[in-house]
């Protein structure tokens, strides 16, 4: 009797460890969501009851630090694909060729294969080899093809329409949700232009951003809606980020503004430069001038100089092709201008990633992240290995770790039953040998 007894108990142990017909993917979806320029700090001065929700339901990071070129398509391609810029060839906004003198603006670069598509892959076509189903709503590097293979679902942003359209963001957010629920896409991610454009136009510490910072407070709490609207609550997984900080310019009279055809012949020395562009510029010195124009702007204030090979280790940018032999980082709100004074804009990014202004937010909910966890400040290459982990698909090879992020989740419940279910079996099987 002793011995029929530990047959059933071995036999249920087996049989309940297989995997059931009624759910036939063992991960969660994942949503990613960035805000453009939302500033880690953005939501301390604002009445925020949707964020501030998220805080006790989901994770919250300190802040987290973007890449070291600290603008929009580097740093969102290093999100997906958890590689630095020197291995994913993003280098800047703007697609460019300095041997052509070949420039293409940002919104016309999103289309541009050739510019993203350098050999690192990201996440949604790893997620699509793998079997899932992936999409992009105007996240930057959706709308073009790696090794001739699309994203299966993308959208791009024309940039001929207002950013700050309420109505239109949560359109965007019943498309997702569409994307997710009905059509059983596994992997989205949705781009919002705010508050980037608003603290470009008026800078991050006037009111109309806080008013920009409270809609998209809304904006959480309609996505909350809908998500629990579609039946996702208990299988969707949503990230929260950014892409930058933002800082305030520092304009005339007050400040001598950085104009570096002062200190050297641009059009004489050099052959190719992108320097009206924030904080960040590039310079391609002509043949036999680098160490006279590496000289000369060494001169210029508020600035820092650097030749591509001394370029510091912690940027990981010196080795790809496509920077250029003299890189020009300015000082927090110093925009770099290259003849004459052209920028308007009353805020801007660009600069050190190590500035507290560059930081950005990072927020996760969902059914695999604890509830009411404050997580410690991390660089955004490490929510690549984060994301492959919750999709649970092999990644690609990427400078991200889990070391920092495994600890916002929770025990996976599936993968230890199932672990238990086979240990109880084998144990039955065990008792049966021994008596």
């Amino acid at each position: 009797m002793r011995t029929d007894l530990l047959l059933v108990i071995a036999i249920a142990a087996i049989v309940a460890g297989k995997p059931t017909t009624s759910r036939t993917k063992t991960h969660n979806k994942l949503l990613l969501i960035s805000f453009d320029g939302f500033r880690w700090d953005y939501d301390q001065d604002v009445d925020t009851p949707n964020f501030d929700l998220l805080v006790r339901d989901g994770v919250k990071a300190k802040y987290i630090s973007p890449p070291a070129i600290t603008m929009t398509s580097p740093s969102h391609f290093t999100t997906v694909t958890g590689r630095w810029i020197e291995d994913h060839g993003v280098v800047h906004n703007m697609m460019y060729n300095a041997t052509t003198n070949r420039k293409i603006p940002h919104k016309i670069a999103m289309t541009r294969s050739e510019w993203w598509d350098n050999g690192a892959l990201p996440l949604w076509i790893t997620a699509q080899n793998q079997g899932l189903k992936a999409a992009s709503f105007y996240y930057p590097g959706g709308g073009v093809t790696y090794g001739g293979q699309p994203v299966n679902r993308a959208l791009v942003e024309t940039g001929m329409k207002p950013d700050a359209n309420e109505t239109e963001w949560q359109e965007n957010i019943d498309t997702v949700m569409g994307w997710l629920s009905r059509e059983h896409f596994d992997f989205v991610t949705l781009y919002y232009g705010e508050p980037d454009r608003v603290g470009h136009a008026k800078g991050p510490d006037h009111p109309q951003r806080k008013v920009i910072i409270e809609q998209i407070d809304r904006t959480v709490g309609y996505l909350r809606r809908a998500i629990a609207g579609h039946g996702l609550a208990d299988r969707l997984n949503v990230i929260i980020t950014s892409d930058h900080g933002m800082t305030t310019v520092k304009k005339r009279p007050a400040v001598d503004e950085i104009i570096l055809n002062k200190y050297l012949n641009l059009l004489k020395l050099t052959s190719f430069e992108i320097l009206d562009y924030g904080g960040y510029g590039i310079v391609t010195p002509r043949p036999g001038k680098e160490q006279e124009v590496f000289d000369a702007l060494s001169r210029a204030p508020n600035l820092t100089v650097y030749k591509k090979d001394e370029l510091p280790e912690s940027f990981h940018l010196r080795n790809n092709d496509r920077i250029t032999p003299i890189v020009v980082v300015a000082n927090l709100g110093f925009n770099l201008n290259s003849r004459f004074i052209v920028y308007v804009n009353k805020g801007d990014h660009g600069f050190h990633n190590g500035e507290m202004d560059m930081k950005m937010i990072f927020r996760a909910f969902g059914p695999d992240f604890k509830r009411n966890y404050l997580a410690e400040p991390f660089d955004s290459i490490h929510i690549y290995p984060l994301m492959c982990r919750l999709l649970k698909i092999q990644s690609e090879p990427n400078n991200g770790s889990l070391v920092f992020t495994e600890d916002m989740l929770v025990r996976d419940v599936g993968v230890q039953s199932q672990t238990s279910l086979a240990l109880l079996a084998s144990f039955a099987i065990y008792l049966l040998t021994v008596f």
